[in-house]
């Protein structure tokens, strides 16, 4: 985790690796799932971190699809308030906030994640992008 990105102090710390299919998301979730209930996250905090971390990887597998990489989920928690959550792709292509029409199918997610994280923003790295959300619980 990068401290600068999201200033989470980690107690707790989980990070996995996912094809960018999309079975990887519910995967990624339960995974996640099973490292926040391990630090005791009681399940509306959990369900909370849980919906921000699958709307940024339906957004890696939509569209950091690059045949032969991987991204990457990590979850930090400093035991107290504070839940770090990243997602880490191969394209460098920047993800803005859309602006759907109610009959859109998508283009909702990063709304998502707006709507619940304390902040989210974007960092560039030496290959592709790490999305990165706080969530103040």
């Amino acid at each position: 985790m990068n401290a600068e990105s999201h200033d989470v102090n980690p107690l707790h710390g989980w990070k996995q690796r996912f094809t960018p299919v999309p079975p990887s998301v519910p995967h990624a979730r339960r995974a996640a799932d099973a490292a926040l209930r391990a630090w005791g996250l009681d399940r509306g905090s959990a369900a909370l971190v849980l919906l921000v971390v699958s709307e940024l990887a339906t957004n890696a597998v939509r569209h950091g699809r690059v045949p032969g990489r991987y991204f990457e989920v990590r979850i930090a928690y400093d035991a107290e308030k504070l839940v770090g959550v990243e997602v880490s792709d191969p394209p460098e292509e920047c993800p803005a906030l859309a602006d759907p029409t109610p009959d859109d199918e998508s283009g909702r997610g990063l709304a998502i994640v707006d709507a619940l994280a304390d902040a989210w923003g974007v960092r560039e790295r030496i290959v592709g992008k790490t999305v990165w959300a706080r969530i103040r619980l």
